[in-house]
């Protein structure tokens, strides 16, 4: 919670900026934005270590015109599973994003790409951790509050292997991160 405040400060300070020195008309179609979400994770597949957890993810990107960006993210998905088998996983993603302006203030996307994820398991007692990557979609819809500063929410779906039982019975596991997200996006 500590590493929210001064996050939220910041973007409250952006958005301050951004009010008293643009109008609330028109909009910047492309260049550099960074942005943050909040949101639910639902980890869902074959193993223990389905739970509901917080995620955080934090965003930088360029609009190289208004259908077209390109982004970059670091998303934290926390802590999940039970007291005999739980997991952490981050990672990094990178994702190629179409927008559909639908006039002046709303934009409907849809992205999709690559994520590169670390997990640290604990099974029973028994800890160790995997590097891995997965494939990505995601869809939302934005909204202009000022020229700069635009208000989003976002679904996500990731296509994690969580390979832990691999280790304890020689089974794979398919598993899946849903993840519902709001959150806020400053554009230079």
């Amino acid at each position: 919670m500590k590493k929210i405040y001064p996050a939220l400060t910041g973007l409250f300070v952006l958005a301050s900026l951004s009010f008293s020195s643009q109008a609330a008309t028109g909009g910047n179609d492309s260049g550099l934005y960074v942005g943050g979400n909040f949101g639910y994770l639902k980890v869902d597949g074959d193993d223990d270590f389905d739970d509901d957890n917080k995620v955080y993810q934090g965003l930088l990107g360029y609009r190289i015109n208004p259908y077209v960006a390109i982004e970059g993210s670091y998303v934290d998905f926390g802590k999940y599973g039970s007291s005999l088998a739980n997991a952490e996983t981050d990672g990094y993603t990178g994702a190629l994003k179409l927008i559909a302006p639908i006039g002046d203030r709303v934009d409907l996307y849809a992205k999709g790409g690559q994520l590169w994820y670390n997990t640290d398991y604990n099974i029973a007692g028994a800890k160790g951790d995997q590097n891995d990557e997965a494939v990505f979609a995601g869809a939302g819809v934005g909204f202009k509050v000022t020229n700069n500063l635009v208000i989003n929410a976002e679904y996500t779906w990731y296509d994690v292997d969580l390979d832990a039982s691999d280790v304890q019975d020689g089974k794979e596991t398919n598993t899946d991160f849903n993840q519902v997200t709001a959150g806020v996006e400053y554009r230079f």
